[in-house]
């Protein structure tokens, strides 16, 4: 795909020699005849690099690069001649990332154009370099839940937003019945297409408001903002059954099921999040010590 850019030269002569020479190096090119068509321009044009030249009527360069640069993520280059009372530095600060004087050889103006883009190309790629290892370091690489790191991260937010604003915050505690005897059964890579499952169905089972975590080996943590106990309950006894209803085959010819059993908690009023949690997690051990594949309310302190 062709690189677009556009031109922005009160100078009809060197804004349609600039026109034409970047058309025939194979660029998109469009322009404008000042600063105010160039703004109309970019409602509907989202060009790679915007080249303008600093001295225009009504709304000078680099008024337009600082307009550009507030509200795209476009590069600028501006343009200006030797004898012109603006610098190199007043241009970077206004947001340009190159800087050209008239008159200039097509050729120069090529190669800026490359070397910028091939900039704006490296920021992208490091960029998204830069969100990929901030994914992974919150995200479990496993079930694709958040990691338990992340999870005491957002509790101690959503707890700190509880005390200040009184809105309502429950938690739901999850662990997999009878896992180990699992593992030992099938082997761990069996095992791991259960905990793969489990982060699908638990993330099926949630509105857009509420976060899942691997909190532990087998155990998984919900926390859902803005809801009541009653409600939490719903979400959880849904995880529930959608749990027990998913089909493993470990070995061919071979079909089997696993239970989760579930502690229940809303938070209250002079409760941190340690204790929050430790109340949440009292309830998922008595589902557990009743006999599991059951849910749980923890009683308030």
């Amino acid at each position: 795909m062709a690189h677009a850019i556009l031109i922005v030269d009160d100078d009809i002569a060197i804004k349609e020699s600039v026109e034409e020479f970047l058309t025939l190096m194979a660029y998109e090119v469009k322009s404008a005849g000042n600063a105010f068509q160039a703004v109309d321009i970019l409602k509907t044009f989202q060009p790679d690099i915007v080249v303008t030249d600093i001295m225009m009527q009504g709304m000078d360069g680099l008024e337009l690069t600082r307009l550009i640069r507030e509200k795209y993520d476009i590069d600028v280059m501006v343009m200006t001649g030797y004898s012109a009372d603006y610098s190199y530095e007043e241009a970077i600060n206004a947001g340009a990332s190159d800087f050209i004087f008239k008159p200039f050889r097509f050729e120069e103006l090529d190669l800026r154009i490359k070397r910028m883009l091939r900039e704006a190309a490296f920021k992208r790629e490091r960029d998204k370099l830069l969100e990929d290892m901030k994914q992974l370091a919150i995200t479990d690489g496993l079930t694709g839940l958040f990691n338990s790191r992340q999870f005491f991260h957002e509790i101690k937010q959503e707890v700190e937003r509880f005390q200040r604003y009184s809105r309502n915050l429950s938690l739901l505690m999850l662990d997999i019945d009878f896992f180990k005897k699992y593992n030992d059964t099938w082997g761990h890579l069996e095992g791991d297409k259960v905990l793969m499952s489990m982060g699908m169905i638990i993330s099926s089972c949630l509105r857009s408001m509420d976060s899942a975590y691997r909190y532990g080996g087998e155990e998984f943590a919900v926390l859902l903002p803005e809801t009541e106990l009653n409600e939490a309950c719903l979400v959880g006894n849904r995880i529930m059954d959608n749990v027990r209803k998913a089909i493993f085959t470990p070995k061919k010819s071979v079909q089997t099921s696993v239970t989760v059993s579930i502690g229940a908690a809303q938070i209250v009023n002079g409760e941190d999040f340690t204790s929050f949690i430790k109340r949440t997690d009292k309830a998922l051990y008595l589902s557990k010590e009743n006999g599991r594949n059951r849910l749980t309310v923890a009683p308030a302190p």
